[in-house]
């Protein structure tokens, strides 16, 4: 299974900001859309970071409630990990587990066309277990 199928049920929206956005826009759209991340693209909408839950709370935890009001570009991630609609699965899970991260955009031919968590790899993963145990119960209860 790629990134693709997981795309391809789940849809291809990706709530997205510019990097002059402020913290308290992050969070508000993080809380009003009840997501874990938001891809920062720039002008011309290419990947230019991505800021989580994560990044604001250590913010937050360090400066207090005043940093809202700074640019989401002091705190974001910028060297983001992506992948492609053809990365596996398993492949997915190794950039995320390896990244120690949960959120992985994914573009083709530098162009945002998705975004991905670990639960949606995690669910598909799962599926795929359950689907090959089903296969080998059936093999053996026909020989």
């Amino acid at each position: 299974m790629s990134v693709r199928q997981i795309l391809e049920e789940k849809g291809r929206e990706v709530v997205t900001l510019r990097p002059e956005a402020t913290l308290e826009e992050a969070i508000q759209i993080l809380a009003g859309r009840k997501i874990g991340a938001i891809v920062l693209v720039d002008a011309q909408g290419a990947v230019a970071g991505i800021v989580s839950e994560r990044d604001i709370v250590r913010v937050l935890g360090t400066s207090g409630v005043a940093s809202i009001s700074q640019s989401v570009r002091d705190v974001m991630t910028m060297a983001v990990t992506t992948c492609t609609e053809s990365t596996s699965i398993n492949e997915a899970m190794e950039l995320m587990t390896h990244g120690r991260f949960r959120h992985l955009p994914v573009c083709e031919e530098d162009k945002l066309v998705g975004i991905i968590s670990i639960g949606d790899v995690v669910k598909r993963r799962i599926e795929e277990v359950e689907r090959e145990a089903n296969e080998m119960r059936e093999y053996i209860a026909a020989g």
